[in-house]
C-alpha cells in the first residue's frame, strides 16, 4: 500500500489545510466579533453620557424634581411613616394626652433615607409643638388640618431653614394623621 499512495505534490493536489489552522481562524473571527460589539456598546453608552453634559450638571439634574409633561402620568407619591408622639397637653379638664402617628409625603424614595439624619431635631420640635396644645383645639377637623399644616411648617423649617416661617414651603409635602387619639 505504501507503494499506491502518492504523496501530495506528486498527484498535483493541494495539500488539505490542517485542523489546528482551521481553528485558529475560528479563533480569530471569535475575537473580532467580540471585540466588534464591546466596541458598539462603548460608543452607545459614551455618546449616553454625551447628551448629559458633565457630571455637576447631571447631579444637578437628579437633585431637581423631574418636570411634568402634558398627558405624562405623575410619579405615585412616597410616604414616609415615623414612629407614634405621646405627649401631654396642656391641662383642661385634668390630665389629658395626645397619641399620634404621622405619615410625610416625600418628593422621592431617597429624600425618605436622607430625612433619617435629622429624626432627633424633628421628633424634638414636633413633641414641643404638639405639648403646646389643648385638647379643645385639635378636637375639630379644622383643629386637625391646622395642625397638620403646623407640622409639615415646623418639619421643613428643620430640613430647609431657609423656608423657616414660610407656609406650605419646602421638601415636605403634606403631613398625614394615620392615627390621632385624645384621652
Amino acid at each position: 500500500m505504501a507503494k499506491d499512495a502518492k504523496p501530495a505534490e506528486e498527484s498535483g493536489e493541494a495539500p488539505a489545510p490542517k485542523k489546528g489552522k482551521k481553528m485558529l481562524l475560528v479563533i480569530i473571527a471569535v475575537v473580532v466579533l467580540v471585540l466588534g460589539i464591546g466596541g458598539a456598546a462603548a460608543f452607545f453608552l459614551m455618546s449616553k453620557n454625551a447628551d448629559h453634559g458633565d457630571e455637576e450638571e447631571v447631579a444637578t439634574e437628579k437633585a431637581k424634581p423631574p418636570k411634568k409633561k402634558k398627558g405624562e402620568k405623575e410619579a405615585p407619591p412616597v410616604y414616609v411613616p415615623l414612629e407614634a408622639f405621646t405627649v401631654n397637653l396642656i391641662p383642661e379638664t385634668g390630665d389629658q394626652f395626645l397619641q399620634l402617628i404621622i405619615s410625610l409625603e416625600v418628593p422621592d424614595a431617597h429624600f425618605g433615607d436622607e430625612l433619617k439624619t435629622y429624626m432627633p431635631k424633628l421628633r424634638n420640635n414636633v413633641m414641643l409643638l404638639l405639648s403646646d396644645k389643648k385638647a379643645s383645639q385639635l378636637i375639630t377637623k379644622e383643629g386637625k388640618e391646622t395642625l397638620a399644616e403646623e407640622l409639615r411648617d415646623q418639619i421643613n423649617a428643620v430640613l430647609d431653614p431657609s423656608t423657616k416661617g414660610k407656609k406650605g414651603e419646602g421638601p415636605i409635602k403634606e403631613v398625614l394623621f394615620t392615627s390621632f387619639i385624645i384621652q
